[in-house]
């Protein structure tokens, strides 16, 4: 007796932004991915770990900034003072763009951000110090 076949399930439909581009992102709180999501959301699920990360209010300015010491992505609401890490618990702090300076390194020409008034920083990826030496437009002069 011949078994009967199942049609194929049809494939879901693909996500199409909005006509108007009117799309935000955020952080996967589960695999820290930056997801893609319609404004007007209220949460937004992952396609790859599937944790559901809920969106901020509307209106709420997010940041981002790189965690000192996972090298995660990590965004928060503008005006935070610190940041911790999900994913290895530092607390990172979280600065204003007229609070950080930038400088290249000496060593290897990486750019470096630092806390606007330092005399040095270390590099992350040579551990060279570099000197600081400012001008008025928060770039060292020797760039």
């Amino acid at each position: 007796m011949p078994v009967p076949l199942a049609p194929y399930p049809t494939p879901p439909t693909p996500f199409t932004p909005p006509a108007n581009g009117t799309q935000s992102q955020l952080v996967c709180s589960g695999c820290r991915n930056l997801l893609l999501y319609p404004v007007g959301a209220t949460s937004v699920c992952c396609a790859v770990c599937n944790a559901v990360t809920a969106v901020p209010p509307p209106g709420t300015e997010m940041a981002q900034l790189v965690c000192g010491g996972c090298h995660t992505l990590l965004m928060y609401i503008r005006g935070a003072t610190s940041v911790q890490c999900s994913c290895c618990h530092t607390v990172n702090l979280a600065m204003e763009a007229n609070q950080v300076a930038h400088v290249n390194c000496g060593n290897c020409r990486m750019l470096l951000m630092y806390q606007y008034g330092a005399r040095s920083v270390k590099c992350a990826v040579c551990n060279f110090v570099t000197a600081c030496s400012l001008d008025n437009t928060g770039f060292n002069e020797h760039n």
